[in-house]
């Protein structure tokens, strides 16, 4: 059940090249700079494919940010921002981001660990050729306070279906957040919570060590996994009928429909998802992963190839879901 409800996981650190100034007071010719020393410190070693923001469509930003393999930060300025990715898309590189260099890596369900030590492998290759910015009282110092310390951010993507229709999430959300533990839609900070995924960080690495901040991360939503598993055994005993129908008319709706937007097929595909993971639908979870991406606005605006109306992007949508799912 910890995979269901788990579907992946995320770190993060962030670091700046000492005696360098952060990207947003940075001029064109300084974050060129720094693009040329991260592109060279890294080298071949992870085989790397290097992209500068500025080189991209603004239809394949959008793709990425929807892939959550760079963030919306990173787009701001364009002329001196880059990043690179692994070929299996887990781990990115990001400069001129906030701060100069962000590093994150992505692992399937509840596994902090692996993700942390991708992220750390690749630290260290950038740490053994850059000084970075640091000092021995605060540790790594990044453009926002609350990054700095260890600069490390982990987050788990979680679906929690019957958590948020039994009203529980807000309840959740205060009470971890006593912890140092934040809940956010999927695209971190600002965002909303679609097709009832979220993503659960830790907000503070000063005075923590990595691994004590990844321990209270894994230990809280671990916690959090036990109280939708429960919620859904409850359900499941008092009322299986009205839980099949649920899951059957949202199964119903996506192999049929003509037009849907992206909130509709999201809730929709959350139902699916919520079958599968009770036995209900035999479809491979993977595949609804991946359709929950493919249907996002950039991913079905790319297929379709021209830029086209709302109205357009939501009839193409369902007839990527029928073709999909039927």
């Amino acid at each position: 059940m910890e995979r269901d409800i788990a579907i992946s996981s995320r770190v993060r650190v962030a670091r700046n090249i000492k005696g360098r100034l952060f990207p947003a007071s940075m001029s064109r010719e300084e974050g060129l700079e720094v693009r040329t020393l991260v592109k060279a410190a890294i080298g071949d070693e992870f085989r790397f494919e290097y992209s500068d923001i500025d080189d991209l469509k603004n239809i394949d930003r959008t793709i990425l940010v929807e892939k959550r393999l760079i963030s919306k930060e990173l787009l701001k300025r364009p002329e001196i921002s880059s990043f690179l990715v692994d070929r299996q898309e887990n781990t990115t590189i990001m400069v001129n981001e906030e701060d100069q260099i962000r590093i994150q890596s992505i692992s399937g369900g509840l596994d902090l660990d692996s993700a942390w030590e991708k992220c750390n492998r690749v630290d260290d290759i950038l740490e053994a050729k850059l000084e970075y910015a640091f000092d021995e009282e605060f540790g790594y110092l990044t453009s926002c306070p609350s990054n700095t310390g260890t600069g490390l951010r982990a987050s788990v993507m979680v679906h929690l279906p019957i958590l948020v229709g039994n009203g529980l999430v807000s309840a959740i959300m205060h009470s971890v957040g006593r912890a140092g533990i934040t809940i956010r839609g999927i695209y971190g900070e600002g965002s909303k919570a679609v097709g009832n995924l979220f993503q659960i960080s830790n907000q503070t690495t000063l005075g923590e060590t990595e691994q004590e901040s990844i321990e209270k991360l894994r230990n809280i939503v671990s916690q959090i996994i036990d109280r939708e598993t429960q919620a859904r055994e409850i359900l499941c005993k008092s009322s299986r009928v009205e839980l099949e129908d649920r899951v059957y008319r949202s199964l119903g709706t996506l192999t049929n429909a003509r037009i849907i937007t992206t909130d509709e097929a999201m809730r929709k595909l959350s139902d699916i998802r919520l079958g599968v993971d009770l036995g209900i639908l035999k479809l491979d979870l993977d595949r609804i992963d991946r359709l929950t991406m493919e249907i996002q606005p950039g991913s079905v605006q790319k297929k379709i190839g021209d830029e086209v109306s709302e109205y357009r992007r939501d009839i193409k949508r369902a007839e990527l879901l029928r073709a999909e799912l039927i």
